[in-house]
């Protein structure tokens, strides 16, 4: 086994994740090699073509990458590693925190096919394809911005990949609706959590009311500009919003667990042209921060 390879309890969880072999031919073949080959990869962020020999085909590799990624069969694995570990107890809903990060495209990140992509074997388009390819242009070039909501466990809960120059405050909704746990008992998935975190980026007032109407409790601190121009009504401008500063100080752990996916060289440099490869990507480290307790 080598370094970073998947552990024998690592693998005894993620193995009932996997989908099984149907049928005749025996299509899928060495899973643990290809998903090592996978890991490495994102941890060394080198091109597929360079994979030691000891993963196999490379192409095998990467063919088997972007079909789940197309298919969204890493975000159902996250979800059961994420259903196991809240049975466990192992996902602190006590305090959740949304937050984003930039991640440098490479060069040869650029010069998708305009043309659409299909999913291997179909016609339908991939589960996360943007027109974009989640591909912005600001002053340090080529840009990728990454939309997390974090546990209070270091691990990441949902996921959106959008282009760099997009603001921070209109994805905040559309991460908290990718945020479903599943129950294995029965009923519905979890989908709130207990507290909301988040830093000024968040604060106007679209998002507090969608967020008392989910009746979600949060800690967002107000900007100076609307903190200024309530005052100045008077009493029409309404009552000051609410703030827990010692709640707030909890919100190093959603950098922290950026850090903790950064780490990842795949993910910290993006060099996949398409969005829903690169989502992927991401997805998968997320997975390797939940089965790594």
């Amino acid at each position: 086994m080598g370094r970073g390879d998947l552990s024998n309890e690592e693998w005894a969880r993620l193995e009932p994740c996997l989908p099984k072999d149907a049928g005749r031919g025996g299509r899928w073949k060495s899973h643990r090699r290809v998903i090592n080959g996978i890991l490495f990869r994102l941890r060394a962020g080198i091109p597929w073509r360079d994979l030691p020999a000891r993963f196999g085909k490379w192409q095998t590799v990467y063919d088997r990458h972007r079909r789940w990624s197309a298919d969204g069969m890493w975000d159902q694995i996250l979800r059961v590693a994420q259903a196991d570990a809240d049975v466990e107890g192992r996902i602190d809903w006590s305090m959740v925190s949304v937050d984003s990060t930039v991640c440098r495209a490479h060069q040869h990140a650029a010069g998708a096919r305009k043309q659409a992509p299909h999913r291997p074997g179909r016609r339908t388009r991939p589960a996360q394809h943007r027109p974009d390819e989640a591909l912005g242009r600001s002053r340090g070039g080529l840009m990728t911005k990454i939309h997390l909501a974090g546990e209070g466990g270091l691990r990441p809960l949902a996921m959106l990949v959008t282009p760099g120059q997009w603001d921070d405050a209109p994805q905040m909704i559309a991460v908290l609706e990718r945020v479903r746990v599943p129950r294995p008992a029965g009923g519905h998935p979890r989908t709130r959590p207990d507290h909301l975190s988040g830093d000024k980026a968040y604060s106007p007032r679209c998002n507090r009311r969608c967020l008392r109407r989910r009746q979600i409790k949060h800690t967002i601190p107000e900007r100076r500009d609307p903190r200024a121009h309530r005052q100045r009504r008077g009493s029409n401008g309404g009552r000051p919003t609410g703030f827990d500063a010692a709640r707030y100080a909890r919100r190093n752990e959603v950098e922290r667990m950026v850090n903790r996916l950064k780490i990842h060289r795949a993910v910290a440099t993006r060099s996949d042209k398409r969005a829903y490869v690169f989502h992927g990507t991401v997805t998968v480290a997320a997975v390797s921060l939940r089965l790594r307790s």
